[in-house]
């Protein structure tokens, strides 16, 4: 089998549609909206689809890990957002360095879990 992929978009959920939305916008992601209930969220190339649905076990266990070419940039610039004292139940943790590399988390307003991390070449 031979993959010609153009993207890889994960569908996450929301328990708040527009504060998700607010928040992932507040993140740098631009949005374009598809319909009421689900929006694209891009940078760059790199997006995802956020959907106006609501499953506890679904939303805690959502990972997702976006790689960066400089953690300790990027969680300086997390923090200088302040987004755990504008949106309740954001959380931000320090970089952890790990055999494979470095990487720093953030839980958005419902609950998913995002790694913000950079591989030892």
């Amino acid at each position: 089998m031979q993959h010609i992929a153009i993207s890889l978009r994960p569908f996450i959920g929301s328990k708040d549609f527009n504060i998700s939305r607010s928040f992932y916008r507040d993140l740098g992601f631009e949005e374009i909206i598809i319909d009421s209930n689900m929006s694209l969220f891009k940078i760059n190339e790199f997006g995802f689809y956020l959907q106006n649905a609501y499953v506890k076990d679904w939303i805690d266990n959502t990972m997702l890990f976006l790689e960066v070419d400089d953690v300790q940039r990027y969680w300086a610039e997390l923090s200088a957002l302040a987004l755990p004292e504008k949106y309740e139940g954001v959380r931000l943790s320090s970089i952890v360095h790990n055999d494979w590399g470095s990487e720093c988390f953030l839980h958005d307003p419902s609950g998913v879990l995002w790694h913000f991390g950079k591989f030892k070449k």
